[in-house]
């Protein structure tokens, strides 16, 4: 047997995931047929461009969860408990680095990605995944953070997400994790934000059409909802709508194109 002490590396998640001991988490899921965010990243992948999977479901997170102001919110105090309601979502990406030789988890947030296109959501994802963890001048507060004594650690990660005001600076208003690049078809975790988002593994599955069963690209989305902040139907409602969003998916250029459309023909 083999005992060593947590490696620095870490020390920012396990101060993570004291903090986070507050939460009532409950956990809903659903499968979400991905035939038309396929398409678009086909079509994109032909001109030359790439857009993930993780992109697509954060633009229509994004929106759905806009539209759903109860849920973009924080809650903080127990004998006086409050709840602030945020203007725009911020999405906080979980992400598997390298810091200092180590293999650790790490978070990009995009801020204001309610009203971000495709198009700058991928570009700050590919940022984060691109960069070096341990001289990206983002991650250089955890990088400090690691260096002190873990008792002040630990108290001074509390002083900076604990206050409403600026803890979706930090934390988001959305978290999103995925581990759909391994054979995961689901799984639930707690972001630090009222909901958090689980994304499974794409693969071909059978679905109902029409009455017939054929194969379609099915990945299961989870979604974990703090129960202090929401209740379940609102959180179920959020869920469908996300589904609908990606099931419903195209690039937002060629939605505005058919919006123009439409309005051309109404006036005619």
């Amino acid at each position: 047997m083999t005992v060593r002490p947590l490696a620095r590396q870490r020390r920012h998640t396990f101060y993570f995931l004291q903090t986070i001991r507050g939460f009532s988490p409950v956990f809903l899921d659903t499968d979400v047929d991905m035939t038309r965010v396929q398409q678009v990243r086909e079509a994109a992948r032909d001109g030359g461009r790439r857009y993930s999977a993780v992109a697509c479901v954060i633009l229509a997170a994004a929106r759905a969860l806009a539209a759903h102001p109860q849920a973009n919110a924080a809650i903080l105090g127990t004998l006086r408990p409050r709840i602030v309601a945020y203007d725009h979502v911020d999405v906080k990406v979980a992400l598997d680095k390298t810091l200092d030789g180590e293999r650790v988890v790490l978070s990009a947030l995009l801020k204001g990605a309610d009203a971000a296109g495709l198009d700058e959501i991928q570009e700050q994802l590919e940022h984060y995944r691109q960069g070096d963890a341990d001289a990206m001048p983002e991650f250089a507060p955890v990088r400090r953070l690691q260096r002190l004594p873990v008792p002040v650690g630990s108290r001074a990660f509390r002083r900076v997400v604990r206050p409403l005001s600026g803890r979706h600076q930090v934390m988001g208003t959305l978290a999103v994790s995925s581990l759909g690049h391994r054979p995961v078809d689901g799984f639930h975790s707690v972001g630090g934000t009222t909901i958090t988002l689980g994304l499974g593994q794409i693969a071909e599955r059978p679905v109902v059409r029409d009455g017939r069963v054929v194969s379609a690209p099915v990945m299961r989305l989870n979604l974990a909802f703090d129960h202090r902040v929401v209740d379940g139907a609102e959180a179920a409602d959020l869920l469908s709508d996300i589904r609908t969003g990606l099931e419903d998916f195209r690039h937002p250029s060629a939605q505005d194109t058919d919006g123009r459309a439409a309005a051309l023909e109404d006036a005619v």
